[in-house]
């Protein structure tokens, strides 16, 4: 079969139409197939003049009807009706009437013939059917005009950067086509400089742009537009300015027109310098949509949200301003980033009360917009009363609903799109993946992964996804077998630091720094995430000088300001008791998170510094940033260590009633063990009663058990210990029965503290074994209880008891002492070093 037949469906009869063309009416006579007269002779020009204006008049179809009825129409007349239906917006109809054109042996197609049908496949991206067309302009030996040559830059270039081209020769034929062109005009030029610009060859796009100056060719407004966006993928400030002053010295009618102006404002908040980007602005007399968007997005990417919103603000009150689409939903971007939920409100307000705002898109931004401000039941009311939802809609939900925690509704959510006919696509998966991750679901993670097997769906970072979580449920081995089965060079950041966070979560601290050691001598280098995955590893080994030394190489690589190692390293400092460091970290941080608030907060709780938390707590409030659930729990457990009772039973009740978030198991278990540790036991026990029996109500009433024995309030403790009782037979613990056996010894109830223990026996229960680290001359050493396999055991068991005896002599606890609690306290207390490999971080 050749490859320049054109193979496309028979051109379909013309519709019917419903009311008489006028242009029919005027060439009134017998019919062209008449045997009575001969056909009437009908000029040209007069015909081509009704054709175009119905066409001009958007009614291609019925040009269609009155062209039908021609005798023997001209290739200037099949020419007219291509452009019409092309002019329309019905490039699939141009095509298919060339293939009629071309099966009519008396019509030879020219010129203008080929540009319009190369534009017609330009419009439709069909890189075949161009191609074929390619084929016949060569195979017509005509002498194809510049306007051939750049209709044909034009469809590769658009069809090509419109799908997916793995051979290099095919990205290449913008390049071949305008290296066979004698003759160049600046519309040649400027598309090959867009065409370089698209597929980020940006030197080249430059290059090019000088070539085309030292021709002798004049650029255009357009040609500026074209270049400008190169600049800042080669990070050449010099050249941007000699750029915009080309652009200046060419004249008003290059600084007036406002594409260009935009390109030079987006060049230059590119690279980083907003300042000269608003200078252009101000400059710009007459301004329209695209100049107020791209100001407005500069701000954005650097960071200067506010800015962005002041600007989007003005932007509101400036008259004979409609804005777009690209406004709303940068503004709405930029209050997401913010976190400000009364300003999100009112600019949702300000969408409802302009119908034309309320698209698809735009909507999409405010569920966004609401999810990020942690208001997700009214992201949800938005979602719901959408009249018109895309697939983005559905996946923004969804994603929202992941996002906060919501996973079982994210996994309704999927169920339900698919019922009203949507197709889950790849960022549905990676929602559902993330779902299978928070709630460590083995069963749905594979269901997934079986899903992306079988329909042969692959997108970038699929890798990353399915080893976190495997990870997060519990099947590191999987993880680690799909790392294995990836190569090296088709690694990216995220699938190393995956399984490096991975196998730190899983308490595989030294498979984590084999993976770091192996990243470092691979082509891809530790970056931010790298660092923030691995600092929570020192903290598992209670090592602080590994600690310090990835706080140095964060340093050393400029990623010590970076908001997520700031965050990492305050909590591993805190974690590890070294809290004047984590202070030092959080004070030299410019930039502060939510997140990295939250880690100090807990950080002063851990450290019994409640004040500081409380005040650290009031900054974050007056900072503009909204605390989430985790900060909470973050700063009852502060409240609950220093024993701040009226503090924390305060915020505990403004969760609800300022922010919106509703308290969960973990708030009301922190409520629970601060009212324990106050001994308002009473008021503790009503409070672990609104639990029931899921999620972290088993640690409230263990936290409850332990108050009630620290203050010796041992019939209360009988009746939390049942309940707890029960709840562990249901979820198969069995932590709590060595705690309720110490109770009853208290009390010298011995009979039935050893009917406790000899119950575990029955059972096969044990007490679990403690151990615990320190870091002592370089290394890090295990102390394991009961070990007796040191070589010193006997002399440090001698020691331990001597050090215990001590300890209980110079106690001036009102509590007392039991048999039970000495046995137990040498129990607890024995432990024996064990050398364990001391990491090293080395920068190779």
């Amino acid at each position: 079969m050749s490859t320049s037949t054109l193979h496309l469906p028979t051109a379909p009869p013309s519709p019917p139409s419903n009311r008489q063309p006028s242009a029919h009416l005027s060439l009134s006579g017998p019919p062209p197939n008449s045997l009575d007269e001969p056909p009437m002779a009908l000029k040209t020009p007069s015909i081509r003049s009704r054709l175009s204006r119905l066409c001009q008049d958007g009614q291609p179809h019925v040009a269609r009807q009155v062209f039908d009825t021609l005798p023997r129409p001209t290739t200037v007349l099949w020419n007219t009706i291509v452009i019409g239906f092309i002019c329309n917006s019905l490039p699939l109809e141009a095509l298919l009437f060339y293939s009629r054109m071309r099966s009519t042996a008396s019509i030879k197609c020219d010129s203008y013939t080929y540009s319009s049908v190369l534009k017609a496949c330009a419009g439709t991206r069909l890189l075949r059917i161009g191609k074929a067309v390619h084929c016949h302009v060569i195979r017509s030996n005509i002498n194809a005009s510049r306007i051939v040559y750049n209709s044909l830059l034009n469809m590769y270039s658009t069809c090509l950067s419109s799908t997916v081209v793995s051979q290099f020769s095919e990205v290449d034929l913008v390049r071949r086509v305008f290296d066979t062109m004698k003759k160049r005009d600046v519309v040649s030029w400027n598309t090959v400089i867009s065409w370089f610009v698209k597929t980020e060859r940006f030197a080249e796009a430059v290059m090019h742009f000088v070539l085309m100056l030292k021709m002798g060719i004049n650029p255009t407004a357009l040609s500026f537009v074209n270049v400008l966006p190169a600049v800042p993928g080669i990070c050449d400030y010099r050249l941007g300015n000699v750029l915009y002053g080309m652009l200046i010295k060419f004249g008003m009618g290059y600084v007036d027109d406002l594409f260009a102006i935009s390109s030079a404002i987006v060049m230059y908040s590119e690279m980083g310098y907003v300042d000269l980007a608003r200078k252009i602005f101000d400059g710009c007399l007459h301004r329209n949509v695209e100049v107020w968007n791209s100001m407005i997005g500069g701000y954005m990417q650097n960071n200067c949200f506010i800015e962005a919103l002041d600007l989007f603000v003005d932007a509101l009150t400036s008259e004979h301003m409609m804005l777009d689409d690209v406004s709303y939903i940068s503004a709405l971007t930029t209050v997401s980033q913010l976190q400000q939920f009364s300003m999100g409100q009112q600019l949702h307000a300000h969408v409802l009360k302009h119908p034309k705002a309320l698209s698809v898109t735009v909507l999409n931004a405010v569920v966004v917009m609401y999810s990020r401000c942690n208001c997700v039941q009214d992201s949800f009311k938005v979602f719901d009363s959408m009249t018109e939802k895309d697939v983005v809609s559905w996946n923004t939900m969804i994603t929202a609903l992941v996002q906060n925690g919501l996973d079982e509704e994210g996994l309704m959510l999927v169920y339900e799109m698919q019922k009203q006919g949507f197709k889950i696509d790849t960022v549905t998966v990676t929602a559902l993946l993330s779902s299978a991750s928070n709630m460590r679901s083995e069963a749905i993670g594979k269901q997934t992964h079986a899903y992306l097997v079988r329909h042969g769906i692959e997108f970038q970072g699929m890798d990353s996804y399915l080893m976190d979580m495997y990870a997060k449920s519990g099947l590191i081995k999987k993880a680690q077998i799909l790392f294995g089965e990836s190569k090296d060079l088709s690694r990216d950041q995220a699938t190393w630091n995956t399984m490096i966070c991975g196998n730190a979560q899983n308490g595989l601290i030294e498979e984590a720094f084999c993976v770091l050691r192996q990243m470092l001598g691979s082509i891809m280098f530790p970056n931010a995430v790298t660092i923030a995955s691995i600092l929570p590893a020192c903290s598992q080994i209670g090592s602080i000088g590994l600690g310090k030394q990835l706080h140095c190489f964060a340093i050393r690589r400029s990623l010590g300001c970076n908001v997520f190692v700031g965050s990492a390293l305050v909590d591993m400092y805190s974690k590890l008791g070294a809290i004047a460091s984590a202070e030092r970290v959080f004070s030299a941080a410019g930039t502060k998170s939510a997140v990295t608030y939250t880690n100090m907060i807990l950080g002063y709780g851990q450290n019994g510094m409640g004040a500081k938390a409380l005040s650290l707590f009031n900054e974050m409030q007056n900072s503009g940033l909204r605390p989430d659930a985790i900060t909470f729990i973050a700063i009852l457990s502060a409240c609950s260590y220093a024993g701040l009772v009226e503090e924390g039973l305060r915020i505990f009740d403004s969760m609800e009633e300022k922010y919106g978030i509703k308290p969960s198991t973990e708030h009301y278990a922190c409520v629970v063990d601060m009212l324990g540790r106050d001994c308002c036991l009473e008021e503790a026990i009503e409070m672990a009663e609104k639990l029931g029996n899921e999620g972290s109500a088993i640690q409230a009433w263990g936290s409850l058990l332990v108050a009630c024995r620290t203050h010796r309030r041992h019939e209360l403790a009988k009746i939390v210990a049942k309940k707890l009782l029960d709840m562990e037979s249901r979820q198969s613990k069995n932590g709590y029965h060595v705690l309720l056996s110490h109770i009853y010894a208290d009390e010298g109830n011995w009979e039935t503290a050893d009917k406790v223990r000899k119950d575990m026996r029955e059972r096969g229960q044990r007490k679990e074994i403690g151990c615990s680290w320190i870091e002592a001359s370089g290394h890090v050493n295990y102390f394991v209880s009961k070990d007796v396999k040191h070589q010193q055991s006997e002399h440090i068991y001698g020691m331990l008891e001597t050090l215990v005896a001590d300890m209980k002599d110079v106690d001036d606890s009102p509590l007392r002492y039991s048999q039970m609690d000495q046995t137990s306290d040498i129990d607890a207390c024995i432990a024996l070093p064990l050398q364990a490999e001391r990491y090293r971080f080395q920068e190779t």
